[in-house]
């Protein structure tokens, strides 16, 4: 399958949803990272999900790639629950680098 250039999608961080969610809206559908953004500055990476349209393309990397610009930004502590953003990050150490939090690993 063909990789696109994602780059220039503007993460959406959707509050507003039953369940917070880092999202990018792709040619009408949504991709979307499920979180939990706990008190003491940790954030919970639950689920990802790109639509199957939209699948072996890319996105999901460039989604965590995004999400994880924000956490750093934001200085979070990164708890990657989702099995998905665990293997990028296994794939892509320094994309995690300083984010986990103490005690986690992937």
């Amino acid at each position: 399958m063909e990789k696109k250039d994602w780059s220039k999608l503007q993460l959406i961080n959707n509050t507003e949803s039953p369940k917070k969610r880092f999202e990018l809206h792709v040619e009408n559908e949504i991709a979307f990272i499920e979180y939990i953004l706990a008190k003491e500055n940790s954030i919970y990476l639950t689920h990802t999900e790109v639509p199957r349209s939209l699948e072996g393309k890319g996105l999901g990397s460039a989604m965590i790639k995004k999400a994880l610009e924000y956490i750093r930004e934001k200085k979070y502590q990164l708890v990657p629950l989702c099995p998905f953003v665990a293997v990028y990050l296994k794939r892509h150490p320094e994309a995690g680098e300083g984010l986990l939090k103490q005690g986690y690993s992937v």
